[in-house]
């Protein structure tokens, strides 16, 4: 785990029952809530056109991360399939950074875009700070995408509880790991 409390997705480490270190929600009906996100990293690089400054962004790079102080385990439900079932989840937003990562250089890569500032170096940091927002929107959406398709594999398996299912979905997250 990095400073900032979170698990890198990789494909040697599988999440553990003590990665969930939240307390439980007595007032949810699941057994479990896994919180994932994406973190990125990105350039940003400028030119100049006269008295004016363009930027452009290059070199995005998304990471998938648990965060293992916002999930959680129902300790009268700590199994091995309920935990199999949330590395699912994990696995589930590592399957779909390649299809975020085509978007977002898509949206960004080969453009560049006007900023604001009265002179040069102000231009230049408004342009960092511009595209750190403009990426922030972009990932904010992907983020909803993922949320809908984690409450449907949640209802395709009942939870972890629909085995075939189950294994369906962890036979296509085992391709992540060759």
């Amino acid at each position: 785990m990095n400073q900032n409390n979170t698990i890198a997705w990789s494909k040697d480490y599988f999440l553990q029952l003590s990665d969930f270190k939240a307390d439980s929600n007595p007032a949810a009906f699941e057994d479990s809530h896994s919180t994932i996100k994406y973190s990125y990293i990105w350039t940003v690089n400028s030119e100049g056109f006269g008295d004016e400054i363009k930027f452009f962004i290059e070199n995005i790079v998304l990471t998938t991360e648990f965060y293992p102080m916002l999930s959680w385990i129902r300790q009268s439900q700590e199994t091995i399939l309920l935990l199999k079932h949330e590395q699912g989840h994990f696995d589930l937003a590592e399957l779909l950074k390649p299809k975020i990562t085509r978007h977002l250089e898509d949206v960004f890569l080969w453009k560049k875009f006007s900023t604001r500032g009265q002179n040069q170096e102000q231009q230049k940091q408004h342009a960092r700070e511009s595209s750190g927002l403009m990426i922030a929107n972009e990932i904010e959406k992907w983020e909803k995408y993922l949320f809908d398709e984690r409450q449907e594999y949640d209802a395709q398996t009942n939870y972890g509880q629909i085995l075939e299912k189950q294994q369906k979905f962890d036979d296509m997250f085992k391709k992540l790991r060759m």
